[in-house]
């Protein structure tokens, strides 16, 4: 019987470098499956159906929601995004370990549904650095910046309520830092119940 994978759920501030540090596991490590959002909106170019995101129309998406056939989901600005449950089962089932990118309100949802996910939560070593980080990308306006630091305030409100706490600071040692953490989950007993009874049906024969 082959292991099955744990659902991880990666949040952080805008400008933590979340999507680099996914981005570098999926490329170093062969266990891993990121989660494929569903959304309304329509794809940028270059996006791909199935690779970014699956796309579907609201009447699709609401169908979904009604089917009760997505994890989570949200509304943002007049488009729905969402975690397809068909998905992320096979994925797990394949035995891989699946990695959620998405929102803490989205992410507490998540682990009130499914209790054994694994919440990890990835912030630059200080505010100082998350501001700089977010004025380096060179893209973002000083109000949409001063949007991003007032909405990390709000977010740090939930960070106590994550399993690991994942400071960013070094990507490589972050990266590493990921990957033991996802890999000692699989050895907690809880995971192992099935090992364990095994083992305990053996010794009696011995």
């Amino acid at each position: 019987m082959g292991e099955r994978g744990i659902l991880i759920v990666v949040s952080g501030f805008s400008g933590a470098g979340k999507g680099t540090v996914m981005k570098e596991i999926m490329g170093q490590y062969d266990n891993y499956a990121l989660s494929i959002s569903a959304t309304t909106r329509k794809p940028r170019a270059g996006e791909e159906e199935g690779r970014e995101y699956f796309f579907k129309s609201t009447e699709e998406f609401e169908k979904m929601i009604a089917k009760d056939e997505l994890i989570e989901y949200a509304r943002y600005v007049d488009n729905y995004y969402g975690t397809p449950k068909v998905y992320v089962e096979e994925q797990l089932a394949a035995g891989k370990d699946v990695i959620l990118e998405i929102e803490i309100q989205g992410a507490l949802k998540v682990k009130e549904k499914f209790p054994e996910t694994l919440l990890l939560f990835v912030t630059p070593p200080t505010a100082r650095e998350l501001r700089s980080r977010l004025e380096g990308r060179g893209t973002e306006t000083k109000d949409v910046i001063d949007f991003r630091m007032n909405r990390a305030k709000e977010e740090a409100e939930g960070m106590n309520q994550y399993d690991y706490l994942i400071v960013n600071d070094v990507l490589e040692e972050c990266v590493a830092q990921v990957h033991q953490i996802i890999q000692g989950e699989h050895r907690r007993s809880y995971r192992n119940q099935a090992f364990i009874e095994c083992m305990k049906e053996e010794l009696k024969g011995e």
